[in-house]
């Protein structure tokens, strides 16, 4: 029986951990020591969209604080290469340099802007929207009519964003269920939409 070395195991963990820390939905089946199988159980996106989706957001987040130094406050989320920019931004011409500089990065298919020119918002705000995504999460575990680990929740000054690989089915019942939960000011849709499986 081939043992497996030190380093081997690290970089399995590392992979296992890495893809854990992105979305909390990917399940890793190793057996002997050999990662056989990473199994999307809970993400319709491929393993490796997912790690690329990771990939874009780095990327962006560095070229948008090398070009504005600080200024704004400015979110980066990537689905299957689809980008939603959130925050604030002081003024227009910023607004439009960050989407630019976004969609140079490599991969990526299309920008959603959603920067609002204004203030960067206060820590309670922050802390704020967090607990209203909690809350939408929350509220997806008993919708029934999709899976919650198929929509990804970003919320900025009480707008809820909406992401992700779906039938227009799912995306109507989870735009219903963020519009129905306490604190959501808005819902923005910036799914993709897929063909529902056929059924015999």
């Amino acid at each position: 029986m081939t043992g497996c070395a030190p380093g081997r195991w690290a970089a399995v963990a590392l992979l296992v951990l890495s893809v854990t820390v992105l979305q909390a939905c990917v399940d890793a089946l190793i057996v002997g020591g050999v990662a056989t199988g990473v199994i999307l159980a809970a993400d319709r996106r491929q393993l490796e969209v997912v790690l690329g989706d990771h990939r874009v957001e780095s990327a962006a987040v560095d070229r948008i604080d090398e070009a504005l130094k600080g200024e704004g406050h400015v979110n980066v989320t990537s689905y299957n290469y689809t980008v939603l920019l959130t925050g604030e931004v002081p003024t227009a011409q910023v607004r439009a340099q960050v989407e630019k500089i976004v969609g140079e990065v490599p991969k990526v298919k299309t920008v959603v802007n959603e920067l609002q020119v204004a203030g960067a918002s206060s820590a309670a705000s922050r802390g704020n929207d967090a607990y209203i995504t909690s809350k939408v999460k929350s509220n997806f575990l008993g919708a029934g009519k999709f899976r919650p680990t198929d929509v990804k929740v970003v919320t900025e000054a009480g707008v809820v964003h909406l992401l992700g690989l779906v039938t227009r089915e799912e995306a109507d019942a989870a735009t219903e269920v963020a519009r129905g939960t306490t604190g959501v000011l808005k819902v923005v849709r910036v799914f993709e939409y897929v063909v529902p499986p056929r059924t015999e």
